[in-house]
């Protein structure tokens, strides 16, 4: 992986690797420039979309595809103060003008399963519910309830009859998402949510076939993306991973169960694998690195890389053969037509943190296009 470089190429110069078509599963891509998924914490109380975000990604259409922001599965499944549900009919019928938007502009948009697990606190759940996980171990992790920051709720443990219920539960949003009029759904398996907890050895202490060794570790991974593809087709499903990250008190020392989880996703022929590679800001170490290369390498088909590109580094990793696509975070949210941006070598907008998650309009749809400038 090549250092990050902010210099914007020269008009007419810009990495043409970026505008190659793509197929992925059962969608053609005009390009490689996708929207990765995004917390905005904009949604109304009960999860349902605000209207503005019919807006927000109206205007982001131009993304190869657009994967939203982490939807939750349940009312369980919630984290983070004014985040989407997709789990009732009001849902849908919000999403459903989202996705509508983002068709009559030309785009393509996936939905973001999301269960946090043990990253909740109680005041966002329902009354006498706490978070669950595959442990009841506390991390230390904070999350944004309606009084601001909040150290988690410690979380009980899932029981092993409760294991169908959850898995069911993706199974119901991802028929709600399909009604919703989305083009296919990605399961979070990242950044130190629910399944991604099931994965680590520090947070999975179970002593069922849910925990132990690093299959067992993996299973649960699987197995949803499993039941989701039975309800929608494996072309029509991805799966996001952070085999490096650190967010939510995680570690980067799990390679053999990542393995596990990768080689059982690719016998299921899933439309893509989405590595978050890296974080903004935080560098990855030599042996980080070739450990992504070595998990990398056992995933066959399309792969999207994430992780503080830009322009110039997504093209050098697509045409090494190392990435199928890009998906890009922070410069989505500031340059909603970042494609065009990238084809005529233009500078980009410079985001907004402090509106990044919550708040009104500002730092959300009211970004400049480069027509606007």
């Amino acid at each position: 992986m090549t250092a990050r470089s902010d210099t914007p190429a020269k008009a007419g110069d810009y990495p043409a690797i970026l505008f190659k078509p793509l197929k992925v599963g059962a969608l053609e891509l005009p390009n490689r420039v996708l929207m990765a998924p995004l917390t905005r914490d904009r949604s109304l109380i009960d999860g349902t979309p605000h209207e503005m975000a019919i807006t927000y990604y109206r205007q982001r259409a131009s993304a190869g595809f657009i994967i939203s922001e982490g939807t939750s599965t349940s009312p369980l499944a919630k984290g983070y103060i004014d985040v989407p549900g997709i789990y009732t009919y009001a849902h849908i019928a919000a999403w459903q003008a989202v996705t509508d938007a983002v068709h009559a502009a030309g785009g393509r948009i996936f939905c973001q399963l999301w269960h946090v697990g043990r990253v909740s606190h109680d005041s966002l759940l329902s009354e006498g519910e706490v978070p669950v996980a595959p442990s009841a171990i506390p991390g230390k992790i904070t999350t944004f309830g309606a009084t601001g920051v909040v150290d988690c709720t410690p979380p009980r443990a899932l029981g092993t009859d409760e294991i169908p219920l959850l898995i069911e539960e993706y199974r119901h949003a991802t028929r709600c998402a399909m009604e919703a009029g989305f083009d296919g759904v990605e399961i979070h398996s990242a950044n130190g949510y629910l399944l991604d907890q099931f994965i680590h050895a520090h947070t999975n202490e179970r002593d069922d076939a849910y925990g132990g060794n690093e299959e067992n570790r993996a299973r649960l991974t699987v197995e949803v993306s499993s039941a989701v593809a039975d309800v929608i087709g494996p072309d029509r499903v991805g799966v996001r991973l952070s085999p490096t990250g650190t967010f939510s008190d995680m570690r980067s020392d799990q390679e053999a169960a990542f393995a596990h989880v990768i080689d059982g996703l690719g016998a299921l022929g899933l439309a893509f694998l989405h590595f978050v590679e890296r974080f903004p800001g935080i560098d990855l170490t030599d042996e980080e690195e070739t450990m992504i290369g070595r998990l990398r390498a056992r995933w066959s088909g399309v792969y999207i890389a994430n992780g503080d590109f830009d322009a110039a580094r997504a093209a050098e990793a697509i045409t090494s053969g190392h990435a199928s696509a890009v998906a890009f975070g922070r410069p989505f949210i500031a340059n909603p037509d970042l494609p065009e941006r990238f084809r005529r070598g233009a500078p980009l907008n410079e985001p907004d943190q402090a509106s990044f998650y919550g708040g009104d309009h500002k730092g959300y749809i009211d970004y400049p296009f480069l027509s606007e400038r």
